[in-house]
């Protein structure tokens, strides 16, 4: 299990992903599943993987050698598209070239073609944006009412962007409530651990401003979950009681 969350507001984008695969008593593994792309001062692009590892691995495989563009006949990687659209087609037609290797294969066998992505960035004078892309290669985008997407283990970590996150939230506090939104999700769900993978980038500035790992022992993350579990347990206790159960219990 997986969960990826991509964040963007008016100052820019956030994009946080765990990076555990394979959960069980003597299996765990970890790979990395947030992705840069990155030439400073051109292009910012990061993405988030979820789903099958073998799949995603190979779709990421063809984006670093490059896919023809069937319209033009050349060959494109996520460093020389001109937009941020044409990256998400170029996404696209890399999941959709690698089930047409495998996707066959694998059904036969009973194994799921599951694999979704989040890709947000921004190249050049483009506005920054953010997607998430399906397995059909299909995506849909970020906007102002809806600033965040999610793959993978949603729905624990959802309520809480849900009632927070808004497009003029500041970035340094998107990133805070998408760390939150992880712990939620770490706390409920086995299959998602650490360490979490973080790119945090201000708009226009075509280049990652925050690129960090948190591991097992890092301070601020402890503390946050701490804080976090003790406003919880607070803010309950601070509410009152059903009147309707008050006397009968």
């Amino acid at each position: 299990m997986t969960y990826c969350v991509g964040i963007l507001v008016q100052d820019g984008l956030v994009m946080i992903a765990d990076t555990r695969t394979n959960a069980g008593v003597d299996n765990i593994a970890t790979f990395r599943k947030l992705h840069l792309f990155e030439k400073p001062g051109e292009r910012l692009i990061t993405l988030a993987t979820a789903g099958n590892l073998s799949a995603s691995q190979s779709v990421l495989s063809l984006l670093s050698d490059g896919i023809e563009n069937p319209e033009t006949g050349e060959v494109e990687t996520l460093f020389t598209v001109s937009s941020m659209f044409k990256a998400v087609q170029l996404v696209g037609r890399a999941i959709r070239r690698v089930y047409e290797m495998d996707g066959v294969e694998m059904e036969k066998r009973s194994m799921t073609f599951d694999v979704t992505m989040l890709l947000g960035g921004q190249i050049g004078h483009g506005q920054m944006r953010l997607y998430q892309i399906y397995a059909a290669g299909n995506a849909i985008e970020a906007t102002i009412d809806t600033p965040f997407l999610q793959i993978g283990e949603p729905k624990y970590g959802k309520p809480i962007l849900d009632r927070a996150i808004a497009h003029d939230t500041s970035l340094v506090e998107a990133l805070k409530l998408g760390l939150i939104s992880m712990d939620s999700t770490l706390k409920s769900n086995l299959g998602v651990g650490l360490p979490i993978d973080i790119v945090v980038a201000k708009r226009a500035a075509l280049r990652a401003g925050v690129t960090y790992r948190i591991q097992e022992d890092e301070p601020y993350f402890r503390d946050l979950r701490e804080r976090w579990s003790a406003a919880l347990r607070a803010a309950h206790q601070a509410i009152p009681h059903p009147p309707y159960a008050e006397e009968a219990l």
